[in-house]
């Protein structure tokens, strides 16, 4: 039998099948086609308009084509297998969870340093302020928390939020004007910490006066543990000289210095306003707050008592961060600027 035969068994009558001719798509664009029937019927040939579109096969296409049948049956048996597919039937939308109820819980403190590599200017800023029972953080509590996120680029606004927290007495009310009894009126305090904890959410840092006293409340008591580099605008930024300020300026005097008039003080929300708007007042702002954002250390200030002054007029403090000495907490930048040789301390060695 001719190797053009499909096989040499008889079919059901018992005779031979008619012999066939292998057939190549090439040979269909050639002037004289082969017969591919077992009738022998002839292949009628291509138009001339469909002979001009048929490309030759690349050729690793035409090595294919060229194999022999048993070759290629050979690869198939031992082609991997291919997993099977399954489908599942579609399920709907997973439900929309409920809110949580607000846990304090739910975040840690920040180290207040970012590290040097990823310091850039803050776009939104979290101003915050807080008023206490007192100075001690085990025995008294925080029962007024005031904030706002500002835009600097826009320098404005955007959100604010003042929440009163219930307490029995309050020791410092002298201070800050908030009877105990006023603080027991409302019950809204949680659903003011929820809107607090998702302005925080979109702040890239946190802006506060007196920063030091203001963060050991967060993550303790009722307030929320805030995973945000810190900036204090009383010991790291660098106001500008014109305005006439000490190193360490009070808020006071930092808002009198950009003409902006104090109609009250020792609110939390009163206090807020006040720095935020001295930031819609400050042309440099991004440079302060990039400056603010720099790592820093204690330094005792290795002075006289003659020259003492000079320590002070720096801003040093006596007595403070480290006992019998003059002391403040500067970025090495700062350092170079001082007209005293000063000696960096360690923090264990600072006083509480």
């Amino acid at each position: 039998m001719s190797d053009n035969q499909i096989d040499g068994t008889p079919n059901e009558a018992g005779a031979l099948p008619a012999p066939w001719h292998q057939c190549s798509l090439l040979s269909l664009a050639e002037d004289s086609p082969l017969d591919c029937s077992p009738d022998q019927a002839k292949v009628q040939p291509l138009p001339a308009a469909a002979q001009e579109k048929v490309q030759p096969l690349p050729a690793a296409a035409q090595e294919a084509a060229d194999l022999p049948a048993s070759s290629l049956a050979s690869d198939a048996l031992t082609a991997p297998a291919l997993p099977p597919v399954t489908t599942s039937p579609p399920t709907g939308l997973a439900p929309v969870p409920a809110p949580q109820p607000f846990s304090a819980q739910s975040c840690r403190l920040a180290d207040p340093r970012p590290a040097a590599h990823s310091l850039v200017c803050p776009r939104i800023l979290l101003i915050i302020d807080t008023e206490t029972t007192g100075l001690d953080i085990e025995q008294d509590r925080c029962i007024e928390l005031g904030a706002i996120l500002f835009s600097v680029p826009d320098r404005a606004v955007l959100s604010q939020v003042s929440v009163l927290f219930p307490c029995e007495r309050n020791p410092a009310e002298a201070i800050n004007h908030i009877p105990a009894a006023l603080t027991s009126r409302f019950s809204n305090w949680r659903e003011g910490l929820t809107l607090f904890s998702a302005m925080a959410a979109e702040a890239d840092a946190v802006l506060a006066h007196n920063a030091a006293f203001d963060r050991v409340w967060f993550g303790h008591g009722l307030l929320p543990g805030l995973d945000l580099p810190w900036i204090c605008s009383m010991d790291d930024l660098r106001w500008p000289a014109g305005r006439g300020l000490k190193p360490r300026p009070s808020l006071r005097d930092l808002a009198l210095a950009y003409g902006i008039p104090v109609w009250a003080a020792h609110r939390a929300l009163t206090d807020c306003i006040y720095l935020a708007q001295v930031l819609e007042r400050c042309d440099n702002l991004e440079s302060l707050l990039e400056k603010g954002l720099l790592p820093r250390h204690t330094y005792r200030a290795q002075v006289s008592y003659e020259e003492r002054h000079l320590a002070k007029a720096a801003g040093f403090r006596w007595n403070e961060a480290l006992s019998g000495a003059w002391s403040r907490t500067l970025s090495e930048e700062e350092v170079s600027d001082l007209p005293f040789p000063v000696q960096r301390i360690e923090d264990a060695q600072c006083v509480a």
